[in-house]
C-alpha cells in the first residue's frame, strides 16, 4: 500500500509514513539519542511490526534512519515486537520480542530475540535467546513480550511481560552473563495484575521505579478511566529473591493518550506512545497514525513519579496577567506561574466553534476535548469519557507552575510533576488562546520550539 504523509506534528516523533506505537530501545549511543518504535511502514493500521528508528542531538529535532528491524528472521517471522537496548563492548544490542503467528490462538509464539550493531544503523539478528523452554511452568508462550534489559552487578538482567495460563499479567525477571543464555530468576510482583495482561515493563535501578501497562482493568472508583492504563511503582528489585519490593504506586499519566512509557537506558528521561488502543485515529487520512510524547525528565520524590517536559525552545513572549489574556499559538510551550491561585481556565486551539479547555475545578484540573475538533472515540463508556473529560490532581501549592506543550495534534499538560496528555484534531486555522485567572499574581510565558531546517 502506497502512503503519502500530507501533514505531521511539528516536533513529535511519527513514522515517516504509516503506523507507530510503543517506543523501543531508547538509548544514548555514539553521541546521539536513539529512539526506536513499533512501526508498520505500509499502512496507517497496526500490521507486521518493524522497528522504526530516529536519532537526535537535543531530544527535540529528530532525523529518520532506515528501519532497524524487519520481520522475517528466525523467531520473528510475523513481527518484531517491543523491546529495549543496551550498549556493551562498544556495540549496540537490541533485545526484543519475536512474533510467530503460526495458526493463531495458543499456537502463537512470542519469544525474546537479540540483534547487534557496530554502527547503530544496521543490525545483525541472532534469533531467539529466551525461548519457550526458558519460561517457568504454568506461563503462556503466547503472551510473553516486551523485554527491558539493563546491567547490574556484572550481569545482564531483563524483565519480560508474561501471563499465567490460568491467570492474568505477570512480570518475569531473567539474568545472563552474555546476553545469549538467560536464566529465570523470579516472578517480580508475585501475583496477577488487575488487567488481563501486563505490557511494556520498564525498570530504573538508579531512580527506583517500575513502569508497566495493564490491559482491560477495572477503573478502581474513577482513579483511572482508560481501559488500558500505565502505572508506576516505586521500589527496588531484590535480585537474590527475584522480587520487586514495592513502596508505593500511582498512575503515569491522567490523560486519554499515553501508553507504553519507557526510559532511556541509564538516563532519567522517559517517552511514551501518544495514543491509545481501542480509539479511532483521525490523522490516518494524513498518512500517519500515532506519535510519541515529548521526552520527559523523570525523578522520584515523596513516593511518586515526577515528570517535566524536555523541549528545546526559546521564550518569545512574557507578560503579567491580572484577569484575562488573549494570544495566538498552535505550536509551542506555554507556562503559567501563579501565586495564591483560586481559579483558572485556559482555552487552547480555539477557532469557530472548536476549542480545548483546561479548568481548575476545586482540587483537580479538568481537560475537556469534547469540542476540540474531529471526534476521538474509545471503548470507554463512563460519563467523563463520553463527555471528552479527563481529570488530574491539583497540587494546591501557594506557587503553581502550569506547563502546556502544544503541537499540531496534541496537548501535554504538567503541574507539580503530574502529567495529562491527549491528542486533539482541531481545524486548520484554530490558533487562538484565552487565559482567565484569579490569583494574587500571574505571569504568562510563551516559548517557540527550536526547529532545525
Amino acid at each position: 500500500m502506497a502512503i503519502t504523509k500530507t501533514k505531521a506534528p511539528a516536533f513529535h516523533i511519527t513514522g515517516e509514513v504509516g503506523w507507530i506505537n510503543d517506543p523501543n530501545g531508547l538509548i544514548y549511543y555514539n553521541g546521539q539519542y536513539h529512539a526506536f518504535f513499533q512501526h508498520h511502514p505500509y499502512d496507517t493500521k497496526w500490521g507486521p511490526m518493524h522497528w522504526g528508528h530516529v536519532v537526535s542531538e537535543d531530544l527535540t529535532n529528530w532525523k529518520y534512519l532506515p528501519n532497524a528491524l524487519t520481520p522475517g528472521g528466525d523467531g520473528d517471522k510475523n513481527g518484531c515486537f517491543s523491546g529495549s537496548a543496551i550498549v556493551y563492548d562498544g556495540r549496540l544490542w537490541l533485545l526484543y520480542t519475536g512474533f510467530t503467528e503460526n495458526q493463531g490462538g495458543d499456537s502463537i509464539r512470542q519469544l525474546q530475540c537479540l540483534a547487534e550493531s557496530s554502527d547503530g544503523i544496521t543490525f545483525k539478528k541472532h534469533g531467539i535467546v529466551i525461548g519457550e523452554d526458558d519460561l517457568p511452568e504454568g506461563y503462556s508462550p503466547s503472551d510473553f513480550r516486551d523485554p527491558k534489559v539493563w546491567r547490574h552487578g556484572g550481569l545482564f538482567w531483563c524483565i519480560v511481560a508474561a501471563r499465567k495460563l490460568d491467570g492474568r499479567g505477570r512480570i518475569l525477571l531473567y539474568k545472563s552473563a552474555d546476553l545469549f543464555k538467560w536464566e529465570f530468576v523470579g516472578d517480580l510482583l508475585g501475583k496477577d495484575s488487575a488487567g488481563i495482561m501486563i505490557e511494556c515493563p520498564d525498570y530504573s535501578e538508579e531512580d527506583g521505579y517500575l513502569l508497566f501497562c495493564e490491559q482491560f482493568q477495572p477503573s478502581e472508583n474513577g482513579l483511572h478511566l482508560n481501559v488500558h492504563t500505565c502505572r508506576f511503582a516505586i521500589g527496588k528489585i531484590d535480585y537474590s529473591r527475584g522480587v520487586f519490593k514495592e513502596e508505593s504506586r500511582g498512575i503515569v499519566d491522567y490523560g486519554f493518550d499515553v501508553y507504553a512509557p519507557q526510559t532511556f537506558a541509564g538516563k532519567p528521561v522517559m517517552m511514551g506512545w501518544l495514543n491509545m488502543w481501542d480509539r479511532n485515529i483521525p490523522s490516518e487520512k494524513y498518512g500517519f497514525a500515532g506519535m510519541l510524547t515529548v521526552p520527559r525528565a523523570v525523578s522520584v520524590r515523596d513516593g511518586r513519579l515526577y515528570q517535566e517536559p524536555i523541549v528545546n525552545s526559546t521564550e518569545v513572549y512574557k507578560t503579567e496577567v491580572s484577569e484575562r489574556l488573549e494570544d495566538r499559538v498552535k505550536v509551542g510551550v506555554i507556562t503559567v506561574v501563579a501565586t495564591s491561585l483560586e481559579a483558572l481556565t485556559l482555552k487552547l486551539r480555539s477557532g469557530g466553534d472548536s476549542f480545548t479547555s483546561l479548568t481548575l475545578c476545586g482540587n483537580e484540573w479538568v481537560l475537556d476535548r469534547s469540542k476540540s475538533g474531529e471526534a476521538i472515540v474509545g471503548v470507554e463508556k463512563d460519563e467523563d469519557s463520553l463527555k471528552g473529560i479527563r481529570r488530574m490532581p491539583f497540587s494546591g501549592k501557594s506557587a503553581v507552575t502550569l506547563t502546556v506543550v502544544m503541537d499540531e495534534f496534541s496537548v501535554e499538560i504538567f503541574e507539580d510533576g503530574n502529567s495529562l496528555t491527549s491528542t486533539i484534531y482541531p481545524p486548520e486555522g484554530a490558533d487562538s488562546l484565552e487565559l482567565t485567572v484569579k490569583a494574587e499574581g500571574c505571569v504568562y510565558r510563551r516559548a517557540d520550539v527550536t526547529l532545525k531546517a
